[in-house]
């Protein structure tokens, strides 16, 4: 399925399910049908995939008239980032494509060799954004403002020292996140400060849950800044796969229903280029992960909001 957090004009949020064009909204149907489905992303993602196969059930029962009655053109409404606030903070995976490596070392004086484990920041509830909004550069804070188009991965079912083999159990789905990186606002080596401010992760356009997604280790993720493409990679280059980062993570910290795992860039950002290019208020930057979609964004000056 196609999961998207959408709203019309000024009304509450509510969760719709994607077919062709159409949102039929999850609350309307299951009223309709008499049989209830929650109103918002977070609710359904803990029905984990009974949630889903109900869902489906209600989706291939109803009538045309019965659809209609709850649904609306793509276009009519306004997409949010399929979890607008996620329950904890995003877990970040840094240096997990080979090149990606390699360009960092050459220009962000990280190291050359290639990590032993996975290399974990976050990024605060309060960074995300969803499709077609702005993306805020603060120019008294930063320079330097990057782009990296990411895979992201969303747990269904938590836990504890999850088995490689048994990782892929937890995964509920997939979206999209561009994460925003200002490059000169590194502190002593830690992330959050270059990472984390507010609307420096965008997500979306949908979720689409894992049955969607045959093979999520070979992913087409390309991005463009202006129209000029800069990434183009494909997830099967990934240092540690999401069974690696579902298993290391789980060493760490209890994984949640609802997490949200950035699983890296690959090589192509602006600081890593010769000369290096960053972002700047008015650019548009695209972000595109095959099967899921394109997360479309524009920069826009701080002070001008």
């Amino acid at each position: 399925m196609k999961l998207v957090t959408y709203r019309i004009n000024h009304a509450p949020a509510g969760l719709g399910f994607v077919e062709e064009n159409m949102i039929i909204d999850a609350e309307k149907l299951g009223h309709i049908k008499n049989s209830p489905l929650p109103n918002n992303m977070l609710d359904f993602i803990d029905l984990g995939i009974e949630g889903i196969n109900h869902a489906v059930r209600l989706l291939n029962t109803a009538t045309k008239e019965e659809l209609l009655d709850c649904s609306i053109p793509i276009g009519n409404a306004t997409l949010l980032a399929p979890i607008p606030k996620p329950r904890k903070n995003i877990f970040g995976i840094g240096l997990n494509y080979t090149e990606h490596v390699a360009e960092s070392a050459r220009t962000l004086d990280t190291s050359k060799e290639l990590p032993q484990q996975p290399v974990i920041f976050s990024k605060p509830t309060s960074a995300v954004t969803g499709p077609d909004t702005d993306i805020i550069h603060n120019q008294k804070i930063t320079k330097q403002l990057d782009y990296e188009v990411e895979l992201a991965v969303v747990i269904g079912k938590g836990g504890k020292n999850i088995a490689k083999e048994n990782a892929m159990d937890h995964v509920y789905g997939y979206t999209v996140i561009n994460d925003i990186s200002a490059r000169d606002c590194r502190r002593a080596g830690q992330w959050i400060v270059s990472k984390g401010q507010d609307t420096f992760a965008p997500m979306g356009p949908v979720l689409v849950t894992r049955d969607e997604i045959k093979n999520p280790h070979n992913l087409n993720l390309s991005l463009k800044l202006n129209g000029i493409e800069k990434q183009n990679s494909n997830t099967k280059f990934m240092l540690f796969n999401i069974n690696d980062l579902i298993h290391d993570l789980s060493t760490v910290f209890t994984l949640e229903t609802g997490d949200i795992i950035a699983t890296g860039t690959p090589a192509g950002v602006g600081a890593g280029r010769d000369p290096q290019e960053f972002m700047w208020p008015g650019d548009i930057v695209e972000a595109t992960v095959e099967g899921i979609g394109t997360l479309k964004n524009t920069i826009v000056d701080s002070e001008k909001i």
